[in-house]
């Protein structure tokens, strides 16, 4: 699927305050904000959860949860995102309501496919570039993965990973529908400024 207005998703840091952040990478213009914190309790991903809710959908925005499909369905968000080692998207696919939204972390073709067949309604391709926002294995796979996997997958791929106001052209123009990131955004020194310039410069890839 080709973008006609690439998406921006702001994944929250463990190191500041979810709602804090997600506030200000909405009005920055974020379209997607994924609540992510692994050391939280799950009475405070909970709390957070409905806080979260509530502000994106002020924004006209996705509010999704990262790993946690059970907070996920108690405060009745957008939708959940899974990676490879989660519980499995055709068992999430199952128990979410089928307007919900189900992302699937991938990093291969063979990953993509099988997110797909299990109810993926997106795939989080990555990591593109280095990173230092999450532990990962393996070398990034680099856009060339994002254009191989894209042009064969009927939903949208959102790459992860690296990702910059330096770079974002390079990975939406590989075939990218958007992009998620955490520092980029998360520890700028201005958030909404950081956010809002990777919209304009992925837009202005989409010309």
């Amino acid at each position: 699927m080709k973008a006609q207005h690439a998406i921006l998703c702001c994944i929250t840091t463990d190191s500041q305050c979810p709602v804090t952040q997600a506030e200000k990478a909405l009005k920055g213009g974020a379209a997607m904000i994924q609540l992510r914190h692994k050391s939280a309790s799950g009475s405070e991903l909970y709390n957070w959860a409905l806080d979260l809710k509530e502000l994106c959908h002020a924004y006209n925005a996705i509010c999704i949860i990262n790993d946690r499909l059970d907070i996920a369905l108690a405060a009745d968000v957008d939708g959940v995102h899974l990676g490879q080692e989660d519980l499995p998207a055709n068992a999430a696919r199952k128990l979410l309501d089928k307007n919900k939204i189900l992302g699937v972390s991938v990093s291969s073709v063979i990953e993509a496919e099988k997110a797909v067949q299990s109810g993926a309604d997106y795939v989080g391709l990555g990591h593109i570039y280095p990173t230092v926002s999450k532990r990962k294995s393996g070398e990034p796979v680099g856009p060339g993965r994002i254009t191989e996997i894209a042009k064969n997958l009927a939903v949208p791929v959102i790459a992860i990973g690296g990702i910059t106001d330096k770079n974002v052209c390079e990975v939406i123009r590989a075939g990218a529908s958007g992009v998620a990131v955490i520092s980029t955004v998360a520890d700028a020194p201005d958030p909404e400024k950081a956010a809002s310039l990777l919209i304009q410069n992925m837009q202005s890839c989409l010309l």
